[in-house]
């Protein structure tokens, strides 16, 4: 079996590369990255590690990568004849890959009729489902009838701690034991991929609101937090109980939204929540606040960690979560000269005020209870 991955970075080897091995795939990368996929034809193999005390192994084989920019060609040959199509390359590449899937997807559908999924493994609601979007968009109106036939998109949810890292080995990369990777499979044309690690449900819906409001709003919540706080590092900023514990208020209350909106058993989510956070304490994992802070115009975006689960919590309760603000008051704080949406934030806050370059961010209304919440607690932590 053969599968086409886009993204060999440390997610794309660490996670969905390692399990589509693991699963019996020939695993093909492809990136622009020329030194990875030098290496990755080269060696011919590497090693995922994993974060915990026993600090275990495995070894992923029968790899080969393909430079989109310099063989698109050998990506169109690549996409013919895969019998699965993966993506770990960030919401904000999507649009650009999509010309490629188009391509390779376009001659194939002339030369076999085997069904096959393309499934976006990225932090975000509906990965798939936009990426088909960008993919049509370069398909003649004609021919989308019977891409619909063969190809399907299923969305996903994926869930692993990849933290920043420097190795000896190239393409080496140590990720944390857990994962988590759910697939919607009723729009998925013919047999089911078989591929380890892989849960399919029937509704993808409450899984992804569930991982993105618990993981990610935690995960952001304490960069933003422990940044604030003069912390480098997430494990460090956990050892403040001061943080820890508006964690835990911020995600109690997402955890009220999401058991409200969805039926989410009361004592399974709060464990889930606590295993979450005992992630983040992982002593083995020490991802740099910076790191897991950047891009927070997008994590201040309408529908995602922060502002999605605080209108659920107002919708839920009448009234504006206490610690989902305070996060989302230390994002509005955040300062990183490297990271350019982080600029652009700070840019907005000089020239328009905090009040207005908010609500533009997020989408809501200036006098609307959250904005009012999220504007006191920055008034008291700046």
């Amino acid at each position: 079996m053969k599968a086409v991955h886009f993204g060999a970075g440390n997610i794309g080897r660490g996670f969905i590369g390692l399990l589509l091995d693991q699963s019996g795939y020939e695993v093909t990368f492809v990136d622009v990255n020329d030194e990875v996929i030098t290496a990755i034809n080269q060696d011919k193999s590497y090693q995922v590690h994993f974060a915990d005390d026993i600090s275990e192994s495995s070894t992923v084989q029968h790899i080969s990568g393909i430079n989109s920019m310099k063989d698109p060609k050998a990506v169109t040959n690549a996409i013919i004849e895969a019998d699965i199509v993966t993506t770990a390359v960030g919401p904000n590449i999507l649009p650009i890959i999509a010309k490629a899937i188009a391509e390779g997807l376009a001659e194939r559908i002339d030369i076999q009729r085997k069904p096959l999924a393309i499934i976006a493994c990225e932090n975000m609601i509906g990965g798939s489902t936009l990426l088909k979007e960008y993919v049509y968009q370069e398909i003649d109106e004609v021919d989308r009838e019977g891409f619909d036939d063969l190809f399907s998109f299923p969305d996903a949810a994926v869930d692993r701690i990849v933290p920043n890292q420097t190795n000896e080995n190239l393409l080496d990369v140590t990720v944390e034991p857990y994962f988590e990777w759910v697939v919607e499979k009723a729009f998925i044309q013919g047999e089911l991929p078989e591929i380890k690690g892989i849960t399919y449900v029937d509704e993808l819906g409450p899984y992804i609101e569930r991982k993105l409001f618990t993981v990610n709003t935690g995960h952001a919540a304490t960069a933003y937090l422990g940044s604030y706080h003069g912390y480098k590092t997430i494990f460090e900023a956990l050892q403040d109980k001061t943080i820890l514990d508006m964690l835990n208020g911020a995600l109690e209350e997402s955890g009220q939204a999401l058991i409200k909106a969805y039926g989410f058993d009361v004592k399974a989510h709060e464990a889930y929540i606590q295993k979450i956070i005992g992630r983040f304490q992982n002593p083995h994992i020490s991802d740099e606040v910076n790191r897991v802070a950047r891009g927070p115009l997008r994590k201040l975006g309408p529908k995602d960690r922060f502002v999605r689960p605080a209108s659920m919590y107002l919708e839920f309760t009448s009234a504006a979560p206490k610690y989902l603000s305070k996060a989302m008051a230390a994002a509005l704080l955040f300062h990183n000269p490297a990271d350019e949406e982080a600029v652009q934030l700070q840019k907005m806050i000089q020239e328009k005020g905090v009040k207005a370059a908010f609500t533009e961010v997020s989408g809501l209304e200036q006098d609307y209870p959250i904005t009012q919440a999220v504007i006191l607690e920055y008034e008291k932590m700046n």
